[in-house]
């Protein structure tokens, strides 16, 4: 037997005894302590005093001793494989009570002292150096014993006797590289056990003659064959697999490890061809020599299931035809044939027993079972891991196979075009595996028409059509790790409870899923690239609506993929307010507030009297850019005053002591007709003369001033003049508001200038008087060339 086989076995058997501890670990009361791969020499000393469990294997620790777990007295399972401990005296777990699964497995013991008050379920010493089998008197007292692992070169019948009234479940046995020297057939015959594996010597050829047909077992194993020498042509290892016969209880054979002849193996399989023998087991197998033609035996068999798994061959030029027939006529239940490199495998020459048949891990094509009709009754069919390239070719080969339930053909490199026609799978055919092939959308066009477990993971699906019409039966659904954009309504999958769909391109799910799919139980979803955005808040809201059971991997597979703000949150903690998600609400909450921002504005305008403030301003800007667009040395060479005061003799207090004196101390000159006015010319001439020499006209407007006919003329002829000269020379201060019923039909002039022309309203807070003033001042500030000279002709 070759050392890499003989490793693959080794980790093989750890593998089982992990899980096994593994299940005992689910007691939520165990404390677990993992020592193991730490380069310890000795037992650490700083053990938590609650530890259930102590894993201290592959270290280098040579000694165990008392003191070491005196403390642990709450310690159930003590690992220590694969350290380099020779001597054990079992004494050292007196006060460990509780402890009940010690492994010591893979170490240098050759001898251990025992002790009557230990009570092992699981007692491992396989894979040691002891020369004889290590049972102690005091094993016969382990009454809960389940597992016993040993070891030893040499086997004597009287080892057996202490433990021989104990039913142990599993005895494993290892045979050390020197056994078979002085061999005592009946050595294991005491051995009362259900299940007995037994690990032969390696790279050493099978001259044993042990008798391992014990009554009791109903399972054996059998690690480490080698028997391909000519002169003896494995008649050893057959001798020991005919006493089988005498063992009517065995069911359950396994070889494992085996390296032989093309001869050797067929005639092993025709020798347990006749035995009790109902599922056989053969792993790991390396073929030699060439392959003799010869008949095989199908009759009379027990054998339900065979199982052929991981075998190679030194030899090129085998006769494939005669081994595809040879495996096709078997007349059993269920075949297994998996890593073997197989190419072919030919219809059976008569109408077939097989139920359930596995050729995953092989080389087979699209030719397989072609035009085959005799596997009508099988129902289980797995061609995972081959060479299949064709859907349409496969759902023609399954078409005679009218009781087929559950096919596998995932892990190939399957295709579909519609253009091949329509798909006519058996209607008994329930679960579909196709997976890991390169299947697009057009394949949900070629599905069964009663099936219910589909698998369509790692394949190049985008869409999933919503015209599907032939999927009322589908319940479990696994479409992951595809190309899919959106999650699938249950239109067309009326009767989906399990969907998975995570590791796809899903952004934005739709929120209205689960009204969708009401019998929906499970649903897997995570780790897909979740746009973190107001659609999503809907769906995040429908998980909330659900047990938190149906959403598997909820919450820490969902995580917001964009915007990058969020990226990494988790979809249960993205919040968005709902003003932001509802346009409608969002529109309505804007106008409600700028209506009420405007009224607002409005109220404290008013309160503060800022219209009057904004109509100063404006009139003063207005006044400075005229005054800069006017030609000064056309104004100057004619003007006298700066402006022409006009108002009601009724208003001349407020002209005299505030006008006035507020415009004539900046150095401008008014014209007032009380002083300016010439003696001897009509009235009209000097008001002419007034307004044409003045840079403005200045009207004082109250109620009294529309009671003024005088005033009346000023006004007519000053916007006479307005409209004739082109320039924009009237100012108007409403000193008092007028009621427009009281202002004269005749006064068409002033309700034109009114409505049209902004004026200065004087204010009655004494705050506001000096920006009046400023605005007015502003207005007809102008430099005069020419000097007026001093009137005191007296206007009566």
């Amino acid at each position: 037997m070759t050392k890499t086989n003989s490793t693959i076995f080794h980790f093989a058997v750890i593998f089982m005894l992990l899980l096994e501890i593994k299940i005992q670990l689910s007691d939520a009361s165990d404390f677990l302590v993992d020592r193991s791969k730490a380069g310890l020499i000795h037992v650490p000393k700083d053990l938590p005093l609650k530890t259930t469990t102590l894993d201290i294997s592959q270290n280098y620790i040579s000694e165990l001793s008392a003191s070491d777990i005196l403390s642990l007295s709450k310690l159930r399972i003590l690992i220590i494989s694969h350290n380099r401990i020779q001597y054990l005296n079992i004494s050292v777990f007196e006060f460990n009570q509780e402890l009940e699964y010690l492994d010591l497995s893979h170490n240098m013991l050759e001898k251990i002292s025992c002790h009557p008050t230990v009570n092992f379920k699981h007692l491992d010493l396989s894979f040691n150096a002891f020369d004889f089998l290590p049972i102690c008197k005091e094993f016969g007292n382990m009454s809960q014993l389940q597992f016993l692992g040993l070891s030893a070169t040499r086997l004597q019948k009287s080892s057996v006797l202490p433990i021989a009234h104990l039913h142990i479940s599993k005895v494993l046995l290892v045979l050390g590289n020197s056994y078979g020297e002085k061999e005592d057939p009946e050595s294991l015959q005491e051995l009362n056990t259900e299940s007995l594996h037994i690990v032969f010597p390696t790279s050493k050829e099978f001259h044993f003659i042990l008798d391992v047909s014990i009554s009791t077992a109903v399972s054996l194993e059998l690690s480490n064959i080698q028997c391909v020498l000519r002169n003896n042509g494995c008649s050893y290892f057959l001798n020991v697999l005919s006493k089988l016969e005498k063992n009517s209880r065995l069911s359950n054979l396994t070889l494992n490890n085996i390296v032989t002849t093309w001869y050797s193996f067929i005639t092993i399989l025709q020798l347990v061809w006749h035995t009790s023998i109902e599922f056989f087991s053969i792993s790991n197998v390396k073929l030699q020599g060439n392959l003799d033609f010869r008949d095989f035996d199908y009759s009379d068999t027990s054998l339900k299931t065979l199982s052929i798994h991981q075998v190679v061959s030194d030899t090129f030029t085998l006769p494939q035809s005669y081994i595809y027939k040879f495996f096709s006529n078997m007349n059993i239940q269920n075949f297994t044939v998996t890593g073997t490199q197989m190419m072919h495998m030919v219809c059976p020459s008569q109408m077939s027993p097989f139920l359930h048949l596995d050729f995953s891990n092989n080389l087979l094509t699209d030719t397989v079972f072609n035009n085959c009709g005799n596997l009508a009754r099988l129902e289980t069919l797995s061609l995972q891991m081959n060479q299949l390239k064709k859907l349409a070719n496969i759902v023609h080969m399954t078409k005679e196979m009218k009781s087929l339930q559950q096919l596998d053909i995932s892990q190939n490199s399957l295709s579909y075009d519609e253009n091949e026609g329509y798909c006519f799978w058996p209607i008994s055919l329930l679960s579909l595996n196709m997976s890991s092939n390169i299947l697009t959308d057009s394949v949900f066009s070629c599905l069964p028409p009663r099936v219910k477990v589909l698998d369509l993971h790692h394949n190049r699906i985008r869409n999933i059509p919503t015209d599907i019409t032939s999927l009322e039966a589908l319940q479990e659904l696994n479409v992951a790790f595809n190309s899919l954009a959106h999650l699938p309504g249950c239109g067309s999958f009326s009767s989906l409870s399990v969907l998975t769909i995570d590791d796809n391109a899903i952004s934005n799910p739709s929120a209205h899923f689960f009204q969708s799919c009401q019998k929906i139980r499970s649903i897997k979803a995570g780790n897909n690239p979740f746009q973190c955005t107001c659609e999503l808040r809907e769906f995040i809201q429908s998980i909330g609506q659900v047990s938190s059971e149906v959403v598997e991997g909820w919450p820490d597979s969902y995580q917001c993929d964009s915007p990058e703000s969020y990226k990494g949150t988790l979809l249960k903690d993205f919040h968005v307010s709902p003003l932001s998600c509802n346009t409608a609400l969002l529109i309505v909450t804007i106008g409600v507030t700028g209506l009420v921002f405007a009224v607002t504005v409005t109220i404290l305008c008013i309160y503060f009297d800022l219209p009057w403030y904004l109509r100063m301003v404006c009139q003063w800007t207005q006044t400075r850019h005229r005054a800069r667009n006017i030609n000064l040395d056309d104004l100057q060479r004619t003007l006298q005053f700066h402006a022409f005061i006009s108002y009601s003799g009724h208003d001349s207090a407020w002209v005299k002591n505030e006008l006035l004196p507020n415009l004539e101390k900046e150095d401008i000159r008014i014209c007032l007709h009380e002083r300016n006015f010439v003696p001897g010319k009509s009235i009209v001439e000097n008001i002419i003369n007034c307004i044409e020499k003045s840079y403005k006209s200045i009207f004082v407007l109250s109620p009294n001033f529309v009671q003024s006919e005088w005033c009346h003329y000023e006004l007519y002829f000053a916007h006479h003049n307005l409209f004739h000269e082109g320039s924009n020379n009237l100012i108007l201060i409403l000193l008092e508001p007028i009621p427009k019923y009281s202002i004269p039909s005749s006064y068409h002039k002033l309700k034109t200038l009114m409505a049209q022309r902004t004026y200065l309203e004087w204010p009655k807070e004494k705050n506001k008087h000096g920006l009046f003033w400023a605005n007015l001042r502003a207005s007809i500030n102008i430099k005069l060339m020419k000097q007026a000279k001093d009137t005191s002709n007296t206007y009566i």
